[in-house]
């Protein structure tokens, strides 16, 4: 059974950096469709950004150009690189996992973990 456990969040103040990760078990990441998700109080839960099984990667509009997703096969993880936080950024983040190697959409992801969570301040 695949575990995803999510670290790393935390709390910051606006304009800081922080950097997920995302440890998978029982499972190998490198042909898997990948992604963050994140969900703030009150709202429902967003797509962030996906990694697919050829490298390919895809953002939200919030969060394109501040976020980066990748992958570390040798060490089956996740990341992801949050540079230039804002409140709106505030949220719980988790991580999930396909079926599929190919992303092909925010729905597909079948795997997840607890989450984690990140507080930025302004």
């Amino acid at each position: 059974q695949l575990q995803l456990v999510e670290s790393g969040g935390g709390s910051v103040q606006a304009g800081g950096s922080l950097r997920l990760s995302c440890a998978a078990s029982a499972y190998t990441l490198s042909y898997t469709c990948m992604a963050w998700f994140r969900q703030a109080p009150g709202l429902e839960r967003e797509g962030v950004a996906t990694f697919d099984r050829d490298g390919r990667t895809t953002y939200s509009d919030s969060v394109k150009g501040r976020f980066t997703i990748s992958k570390d096969n040798a060490k089956n993880t996740l990341a992801l690189q949050m540079n230039s936080l804002k409140p709106e950024d505030t949220a719980m983040y988790y991580c999930a996992a396909a079926r599929t190697g190919r992303c092909y959409g925010w729905g597909q992801f079948a795997y997840w973990g607890q989450g984690t969570q990140v507080t930025v301040s302004s």
